[in-house]
């Protein structure tokens, strides 16, 4: 009987320890975190590769995202591309104020182009008083040819309403662009204060081209030919309705000067917010020199793409340099610069002039004399080139998402290496323009053009507002995101 009992008991604990041993088996392996989308892997993958500062981003050197599904499950985290694209950024708002992504590449081709579906005007919003939420707007110049300029509209021109409502802090973007129709109330000033005038103006914005060149013209000043040039944006695009690309017409413009003998030039690029860096080298070609040995700016990559290009190429790849002819395109040939050669230009300058203005500003400077009037510029000494999800070294880009971006992907210095002017550079005579008293361009009791022909005459120039001095909100060109952006083409990568 004790050998049964036995027996029962060794054949429980074994069965017990058979059980235990299979709970003891391998679990199944876990699914692996799904495929992240196209687009997500092309932000992370674009920007970690071009990107100025991505040295500075963590995930970009965590050696766990080497692996493929702990890289799937750090993008999956994220619904939206743009969402990724913006937390990856290094300090996004206060040290890269300036990157964009877009969910549509042809938006990028419109803005480098200078085309936009607007009202074609350009525009400042200013607080009314300090302590009202109202605004009131002040046109600064309207485009050719545009909805604008059809209605009469033009530089000095006040507006209190939209569709007969005040404009205020809260309304001013639902009313200025959400609409593609809508009625403007004009105003005048009446001491300080804006009032209408009953005067209105219905426009439809219509998709439009914008010719940089806005004026240009040459004064007499002390028996001195001077050439006078307003020039809103380095833009270099051909346009059908004239035929031409506007740096053969810039080019142009220089051809008149050369002609009309002037020896001295006031660039006025109080709103040029910036562009094409290959239009930069142009216009600075056309003012001083098509000398190709000499460097106008230099460019910076991040370390990566700066060793590949300098070891590949050699220290110059990365520089620009003054040239004699603007490049054959497919539209346009090859076209000889006018150069001036001068030694000595006065640059009109605002808090808006930014990027590839500054860098014309820049590029100058270790040559001639540059005479800088107006305020600090912007402060933009950095760039960017546009970004595709390419598939091949043909240009094919995926047709899975239509995504491109516009991160900053270089830093620019003269050929003294300055840059990093992050406060702006700094005028040489300090003068402004006041809201209530715009007078038209080339008009020589402007205040921006009487300050550079007055120094020319050796007289002091000063400006003191007739109506009220009203504070700045905003202008109109800060709602696109290519406004004060430094464009360049993307330089080859193993093409060869």
């Amino acid at each position: 009987m004790r050998k049964l009992l036995l027996f029962a008991l060794f054949a429980f604990l074994f069965g017990t320890l058979y059980v235990g041993c299979k709970k003891d088996d391998p679990e199944p392996e876990p699914e692996p975190p799904k495929e992240a989308s196209d687009a997500l892997k092309f932000v992370f993958n674009g920007l970690s590769s071009y990107y100025l500062w991505e040295d500075q981003i963590t995930a970009f050197h965590n050696s766990k995202y080497d692996n493929k599904d702990s890289l799937n499950s750090f993008l999956n985290k994220y619904t939206d591309p743009e969402d990724l694209f913006y937390d990856l950024l290094y300090q996004y708002g206060t040290i890269d104020k300036w990157s964009f992504i877009v969910d549509d590449s042809k938006e990028i081709e419109n803005w480098i182009a200078g085309i936009s579906e607007s009202m074609g005007m350009d525009f400042m919003l200013y607080y009314i008083s300090e302590t009202n939420r109202n605004l009131v707007g002040v046109i600064r110049y309207v485009y050719k040819n545009s909805p604008a300029a059809k209605a009469g509209l033009k530089r000095g021109d006040i507006f209190l309403t939209i569709n007969g409502e005040n404009m205020t802090l809260t309304n001013y973007q639902t009313l200025l662009y959400t609409k593609k129709t809508y009625t403007m109330g004009m105003a005048t000033f009446t001491g300080n204060t804006p009032v209408p005038n009953g005067k209105s103006v219905t426009m439809t914005a219509v998709l439009l081209q914008e010719n940089p060149i806005h004026l240009n013209t040459v004064f007499t000043v002390n028996n001195t030919k001077v050439g006078y040039l307003v020039y809103n944006g380095f833009i270099g695009a051909y346009d059908s309705l004239i035929n031409s690309s506007y740096d053969i017409e810039l080019n142009k413009v220089f051809g008149k000067f050369k002609n009309a003998g002037i020896q001295k030039l006031i660039l006025d690029l109080r709103y040029n917010g910036g562009g094409l860096t290959q239009t930069a080298s142009y216009l600075a070609s056309m003012i001083y020199s098509t000398d190709p040995k000499k460097v106008f700016s230099k460019m910076q990559m991040n370390a990566y793409w700066q060793n590949y290009y300098t070891s590949k190429y050699g220290a110059d790849y990365l520089s620009d340099f003054f040239t004699s002819s603007i490049a054959k395109t497919s539209k346009t040939p090859e076209t000889p610069i006018n150069s001036l050669g001068l030694t000595q230009v006065y640059i009109i300058a605002t808090s808006e002039t930014a990027s590839a203005s500054e860098m014309v500003i820049c590029g100058l400077d270790p040559y001639m004399n540059v005479i800088q009037v107006g305020s600090n510029s912007y402060g933009k000494y950095a760039g960017s080139f546009t970004i595709k999800d390419w598939i091949d070294n043909n240009g094919n880009v995926n047709p899975n998402h239509s995504f491109a971006m516009q991160p900053i992907t270089f830093k620019n210095s003269n050929s003294q290496n300055v840059s990093d002017y992050v406060n702006g550079l700094v005028p040489d005579i300090s003068a402004r323009e006041y809201a209530a008293e715009l007078l038209p361009f080339g008009d020589p009791n402007e205040a921006l053009l009487k300050a550079c022909l007055d120094h020319m005459k050796g007289t002091k120039s000063v400006s003191i507002p007739k109506g009220p001095n009203l504070k700045a909100f905003v202008a109109s060109d800060e709602f696109s995101p290519a406004g004060r952006n430094m464009f360049r083409e993307i330089p080859k990568i193993n093409r060869e």
